[in-house]
C-alpha cells in the first residue's frame, strides 16, 4: 500500500513543473519594420541623422533583431553605412 501512495505523489504534479523550457512561447507579437512603415525616412549613405540610429557607440551596425528591422530594409542600411563609412561621412 505504501507504494500506491508514493505513485500518487508523483503524478500530482504542478503544471508548471511540467512545462518544458522549449515550447513556444504563445504570447509573441510582431512588430513592425520602422523603416517600411507608410511616412517612413529613404535609406541613403547621406542621411547621416538616420544611420546614426542604427550604429552603436563602437560604430559596429546594430542587428536587425535589436532594430526590428525588416531583412531587405536591414541589407539597404547596412549598404548605406558602409558606403557612409568609406566617404568618412561617419
Amino acid at each position: 500500500m505504501p507504494k500506491r501512495q508514493n505513485n500518487n505523489k508523483k503524478s500530482k504534479q504542478s503544471n508548471f513543473a511540467k512545462l518544458s523550457i522549449f515550447q513556444p512561447n504563445k504570447y509573441k507579437f510582431k512588430k513592425s519594420c520602422p523603416l517600411s512603415v507608410k511616412g517612413a525616412p529613404k535609406i541613403d549613405y547621406k542621411n547621416i541623422k538616420l544611420l546614426k540610429k542604427y550604429v552603436s557607440e563602437n560604430g559596429k551596425i546594430l542587428p536587425s533583431r535589436v532594430t526590428n528591422v525588416s531583412q531587405k530594409k536591414q541589407r539597404e542600411l547596412s549598404l548605406s553605412i558602409k558606403r557612409a563609412r568609406n566617404l568618412a561621412l561617419l
